[in-house]
């Protein structure tokens, strides 16, 4: 087995550096013949490329592809477009692997595809969220890091020739939110199964909550919202309602969490700001997301009102 392991990025350079150490330490071995790493650039205007260009000889595994600033769906068709191997790997710019992360993958593939005769699976990871920038894989499991989705990119791998039968990502998505689900769902019609793989862990960084981050959360909603709409569309379905959360039962019970809105991001600033202040960032961010799910709700249902949509 060849894997390709595909990560598009945008000015994460920082993290970038340790996804990349971790991905050169991989070991190989049994299914696992051999990796590269394809690091498609989608127009990062920080250091990315720079610091690449002279770091290259300590990444012998990476190829980077230069895009223009396109998107993630954009840039991950374009890493499979690129990529050799037989099986494609994503993984988020952001996430900080184990030596065995990769061995891991092919070994429950390589089960899988035994045990039924086909490839119509793919294996998914764990991932662990954390903010310890110096030593990411330290972070603990804990249960708030259990994801339900059927199928998102930030740790899965795939059969190269069943993900391409799929057709790909939709570049149509070109905003935050939604694209891996959306084509989750296509492959959910292909019959293709979910083979979960927690042994392959990855530890996706991202830093302590700030009050400075409230206004971009808030974008990120918003345009979380028109995905929305776009991944309805494709397949208005009851499922796609309740995984966007496009129904009134959802608006009620942020409404009801919210207290109609008197729970807000700005309400809660001087209790968050106490929390972050004593080191509970973590906790602070859980109490920002019952108004940040009631401002994206909101935002659904304005866009689709907007648009011409009815909810039942």
């Amino acid at each position: 087995m060849f894997i390709s392991v595909v990560i598009p990025t945008y000015n994460r350079l920082p993290i970038l550096r340790q996804c990349l150490q971790a991905l050169e330490r991989q070991e190989t071995g049994g299914p696992l013949q051999a990796y590269e790493v394809v690091l498609v650039d989608d127009g990062s205007t920080d250091d990315t490329v720079r610091w690449l260009d002279a770091h290259a000889t300590a990444f012998p595994h990476l190829r980077l592809i230069l895009q223009d600033h396109g998107g993630p769906a954009e840039g991950r068709n374009r890493g499979v477009e690129e990529a050799r191997g037989d099986v494609i790997v994503f993984i988020d710019s952001d996430l900080v692997v184990t030596e065995r992360f990769l061995l891991h993958h092919a070994t429950a593939l390589a089960r899988a595809w035994d045990e039924s005769g086909d490839r119509l699976c793919f294996t998914y990871g764990a991932v662990i969220n954390t903010h310890n920038f110096e030593a990411p894989t330290a972070e603990p499991h804990k249960l708030r890091d259990l994801s339900w989705a059927y199928f998102a990119t930030g740790n899965v791998a795939i059969d190269r020739r069943v993900l391409e039968q799929s057709g790909l990502f939709d570049t149509g998505f070109r905003l935050y939110g939604w694209e891996d689900l959306e084509l989750g769902e296509r492959l959910r019609r292909m019959g293709v199964r979910l083979v979960r793989c927690p042994e392959a862990a990855g530890y996706h960084w991202h830093p302590p909550l700030s009050l400075e981050q409230i206004p971009d959360l808030v974008r990120v909603e918003r345009e979380r919202a028109r995905m929305g709409l776009v991944f309805y569309r494709k397949h208005p379905t009851w499922r796609v309602r309740f995984i966007i959360q496009y129904t009134w039962l959802h608006l009620a019970l942020w409404e009801l969490l919210t207290l109609g809105g008197l729970i807000n991001e700005r309400s809660l600033r001087p209790l968050l700001r106490w929390l972050i202040r004593r080191g509970q960032a973590g906790l602070a961010m859980e109490l920002l997301r019952l108004p940040l799910n009631r401002f994206g709700v909101r935002a659904l249902h304005a866009e689709a009102r907007q648009q011409g949509h009815l909810v039942g």
